[in-house]
């Protein structure tokens, strides 16, 4: 079970595809998006991140910032989001402290893999009080983008 609405957010800092430290903290006053998705390279997680990429402007009219975490290496991500022209951030959480942090740890992936993140989102407010939280029931569903923009709205 992901982390509940109404809570407040708990804070992180995690290194982008340039290898630039992003906080939560540093986003304070801002909407932000997180969505955890297990792996780079892999297709739901693509269809994903390309969701995001090509709704950017709708996302940018609801003054909410996207994040992409994902515990590939920065190095890995970086390639992702070249390959595929994503135009938001995309963190690494190595360590896995964040999807922990959470609830977003999935310990058995495929392949015997264990210790990815779960498919989910979660928009965080501008006070950073949690206001949306959905984690698919597994990793090959998509996440709903509707009820993410109905989300949004609410918090306009």
């Amino acid at each position: 079970m992901a982390i509940a609405v109404g809570t407040k957010a708990p804070a992180f800092k995690l290194y982008n595809t340039d290898r630039k430290e992003i906080s939560l903290e540093d986003l304070k006053g801002s909407i932000v998006i997180l969505h955890f998705f297990p792996a780079a390279f892999t297709s739901t997680c693509t269809a994903q991140m390309c969701t995001n990429r090509d709704e950017m402007s709708t996302y940018k009219d609801f003054g909410a910032i996207v994040l992409g975490i994902s515990v590939d290496m920065p190095f890995s991500l970086k390639a992702y989001k070249e390959k595929y022209e994503i135009n938001f951030d995309l963190l690494s959480d190595a360590n896995k402290r964040t999807i922990h942090d959470y609830d977003m740890y999935h310990c058995n992936f495929i392949c015997g893999i264990k210790g990815v993140a779960k498919r989910g989102v979660i928009v965080i407010d501008a006070t950073g009080t949690v206001a949306y939280v959905e984690e698919t029931a597994n990793t090959g569903t998509q996440v709903n983008f509707d009820a993410l923009k109905e989300a949004l709205a609410q918090l306009r």
